[in-house]
């Protein structure tokens, strides 16, 4: 069972969640930190003995004695990647822009191009007590987060539970960290940026055609507008929880929420239980 922990706006408790998820499953469970830019589930789950694998993409190199400058490899890419120079008879490859499709070897009719590794990121992978760990680390300055969202998801274990944490918003990595998930739940808080943002997330996980339902983290501590929301568009909230300063505390050391809260773990078995008879139903 695959259950991505998203929303539509950064703060409103993913990781929070996302961990104490993890904690409080009774079977084998992988979290999986897939916010690549600033991934933060380690300061909670202290993972002991991570390896690391680097992440790499093919780029382009071209072979200045080959190229003419042609320009059939820069019209061909979809990201302006290359700039080509007929007069020079010569091709700029700039490899922070490059998506990596390989369109511009193939276009290539003087075979001067051809594809090198250039690393983007690493997964690290550990253990922490019976958790199995795995994060995405994008390296700064590089933009392809989702390629080191899929590369962290290749590690899923079919037999596991894996609790994704995904990245915040509703752009390329969050697609890519929720499109296949068995259910999203999607974390919000009753302030007006978070039910705006909300929207676009149910919006997005609509359109991925992803079952999901809703969590209110801080629920005691805005309005009544979210819980409106979620009920006029039959939206399930499965799970509250309370504003808090001892969780503040706890969260500010590096604790999970659990430590604030030990009876919220039974209610988050609860959760996972729901969700498990919500998927089978689905496919039933």
């Amino acid at each position: 069972m695959k259950i991505a922990i998203a929303s539509g706006k950064g703060g409103t408790g993913k990781t929070t969640l996302s961990v104490a998820l993890a904690l409080s499953a009774d079977e084998p469970v992988q979290y999986l930190d897939c916010d690549v830019e600033a991934p933060n589930g380690a300061l909670f789950l202290k993972p002991e003995r991570c390896a690391q694998e680097y992440v790499n993409v093919m780029v382009p190199v071209v072979n200045a004695e080959l190229c003419n400058g042609c320009g059939k490899c820069a019209r061909v890419c979809q990201f302006g990647a290359i700039i080509a120079n007929r007069a020079a008879r010569s091709a700029t490859v700039f490899p922070e822009m490059c998506h990596a499709c390989g369109g511009c070897a193939l276009a290539c009719r003087m075979n001067a191009i051809t594809e090198q590794a250039r690393c983007v990121g690493v997964v690290e992978q550990g253990k922490s007590g019976r958790i199995e760990f795995i994060q995405g680390r994008l390296n700064i300055g590089e933009t392809m987060a989702p390629t080191v969202i899929r590369a962290v998801k290749d590690k899923i274990d079919p037999q596991k539970l894996a609790i994704i944490d995904s990245p915040p918003g509703t752009s390329c990595p969050m697609i890519m960290t929720t499109k296949d998930a068995d259910f999203v739940l999607l974390v919000t808080e009753p302030t007006p940026f978070g039910l705006h943002d909300l929207t676009l997330a149910v919006d997005t996980v609509r359109q991925l055609k992803r079952p999901f339902a809703v969590v209110i983290n801080r629920s005691d501590s805005g309005d009544a507008r979210v819980e409106d929301y979620c009920r006029q568009q039959n939206i399930d909230v499965l799970l509250r929880i309370p504003e808090s300063r001892r969780a503040a505390q706890h969260y500010s050391r590096g604790d999970s929420v659990l430590a604030a809260f030990p009876g919220l773990s039974a209610q988050l078995r609860s959760l996972l239980n729901d969700i498990r008879q919500r998927i089978q139903r689905a496919a039933a």
